[in-house]
């Protein structure tokens, strides 16, 4: 029994932990303007990003080269999403306060996602001059 509840007590630890983390992820990409290219790609304008968009920007993400520094804040992030939706739905008819502030987060990862996509936008570029700079 007292290894159940320091089980139950480690796992809503981590779960505070982690979405701390992702949180303070996302504050940090949400002060960050999106470029027009960027804009361009994703249909994005005046920072108006719909949470359903967020599945679609991480498959913008994956077809550009990684930039070797952002893999492991996008999987954190796609796994907040993911527990987003699910608490979204479990609190849909129960809370509909509450679900409103989770589609609100879930906007703020799309903006994640929408941000990162126009980082890896910037690191093709920057390969791609320096290639031109190399021949």
């Amino acid at each position: 029994m007292i290894a159940t509840l320091i089980f139950v007590i480690a796992i809503a630890g981590f779960l505070q932990f982690f979405v701390s983390y992702c949180r303070s992820l996302i504050a940090a990409y949400e002060r960050v303007d999106l470029s027009e290219q960027a804009r361009e790609v994703t249909g994005i304008q005046d920072r108006q990003v719909h949470g359903q968009d967020f599945e679609r920007l991480l498959q913008l993400v994956r077809m550009c080269p990684e930039p070797g520094d952002d893999s492991r804040e996008i999987g954190a992030v796609r796994t907040y999403f993911g527990l987003l939706s699910l608490a979204r739905a479990t609190f849909r008819r129960i809370a509909p306060a509450l679900e409103q502030r989770m589609e609100r987060e879930r906007e703020s990862c799309a903006y994640f996602a929408a941000v990162a996509l126009d980082r890896r936008i910037a690191h093709s570029r920057g390969l791609m001059a320096e290639q031109l700079v190399n021949h």
